[in-house]
């Protein structure tokens, strides 16, 4: 009886496992910006892995221009930055907190919060949960903002003003940290670098290494980066100068090791890159090009550096934002300009998104996220 219990159990336990591991239905949110009051900027989509469909779940109206947020599925909370100059008549940008339904699709309105200097463009988590990060594009400046112990942001405790002596020099436009939690990193468009900062969880500080400022040559325009698993390499895209640069992360800083074009040989129009991400097997990173409009993929080798793999048209125009699926098959690019998400199918032979991609309506689509 004890055997026959053990070979039951043991059954079970494969059988859960195949289940899960064979799971195709997902939950994509998807920001963007709106044109009048009323508009609904955040979406709830679901997305089948093995046809490549999206369906629209809900849609709500969460203020203006939810250009981009993150959300911690410990709590179902969401956490959406409004990017505007004015938020509730004040100076500054919006930080809406949502309480996500799973069951429903829907969101509820917890809180909003002012951001300074207006602007906010980029939000991420901080390593223990207990803040939020802000980089603000505008005024270039970053924010740092306490959560209560119920995930709802309740104050600003740090507020970084780049350059205040020259207006609008500074464009603050990622701030995250590494995958060890152990240094946060803001990228510069308009001063063209990359610093690094510790962080104080006990008051809310962010701390610049003194080494912390790794300088990518002028007018790059340094936009959003990607560590590798290990936290060994940082992969930064720039928007201006289209091209990506390769950093090792040391103790002493960030240290350049390679630098490739983003855009095909022999390209002349103008191009500006948006996002970056690495693919879920860890093989191939890829990058989006607004004006030559494609996803350029890289091989990623042993050594944690780069060979071009291929270019794929985006589907649509001016790709801002794209995500991979959870299952790793599928490469989902928000066209803000075409109003439309198309799908891609990942080649599991050469890494590159497969055309012609599947094409669904979304309006000016700025933020794509899996929950």
């Amino acid at each position: 009886m004890r055997k026959k219990f053990n070979l039951i159990t043991i059954a079970a336990i494969l059988i859960s496992l195949t289940a899960s591991s064979c799971k195709k239905d997902y939950t994509l949110i998807v920001g963007g910006f709106t044109k009048k009051d009323g508009d609904k900027g955040l979406s709830v989509f679901s997305f089948n892995s093995n046809t490549g469909k999206l369906k629209l779940l809900s849609e709500s109206d969460v203020g203006p221009n939810p250009s981009y947020f993150c959300f911690s599925k410990k709590n179902n909370m969401f956490y959406v930055l409004n990017e505007v100059m004015e938020f509730k008549g004040e100076f500054g940008g919006g930080l809406t907190t949502l309480k996500f339904n799973d069951k429903t699709n829907e969101f509820k309105k917890l809180n909003e919060l002012r951001i300074p200097y207006g602007g906010p463009c980029f939000i991420s988590m901080s390593a223990d949960s207990g803040y939020l990060y802000t980089a603000n594009y505008p005024n270039g400046s970053v924010a740092v903002v306490r959560l209560d112990d119920n995930g709802i942001p309740e104050a600003v405790t740090d507020t970084i003003l780049y350059n205040k002596a020259v207006p609008d020099a500074s464009h603050a436009h990622m701030i995250l940290h590494d995958p060890a939690g152990k240094h946060v990193y803001v990228s510069d468009l308009g001063l063209d670098r990359v610093v690094a900062y510790n962080f104080d969880p006990l008051y809310g500080k962010l701390i610049q290494l003194d080494s912390g400022i790794a300088s990518v040559p002028l007018k790059s325009g340094p936009r959003h980066f990607v560590f590798n698993p290990d936290g060994s390499k940082l992969y930064l895209i720039n928007e201006l100068g289209s091209i990506l640069i390769v950093f090792n992360i040391t103790d002493q800083g960030l240290k350049a090791v390679q630098t490739l074009p983003t855009v095909r040989k022999g390209f002349t129009g103008n191009n500006y890159c948006a996002d970056i991400h690495i693919g879920k097997d860890g093989k191939y990173l890829y990058g989006s090009n607004r004006g030559e409009n494609s996803i350029v993929t890289f091989m990623i080798g042993s050594d944690g550096l780069l060979t071009l793999a291929g270019h794929t048209s985006c589907g649509g125009d001016w790709p801002r934002n794209f995500t991979i699926d959870p299952s790793g098959k599928n490469l989902l690019v928000g066209n803000q300009k075409s109003d439309s998400i198309a799908v891609f199918r990942i080649s599991r032979k050469t890494g590159l998104p497969e055309e012609p991609p599947k094409k669904f309506p979304v309006k000016a689509p700025e933020c794509l996220k899996f929950y």
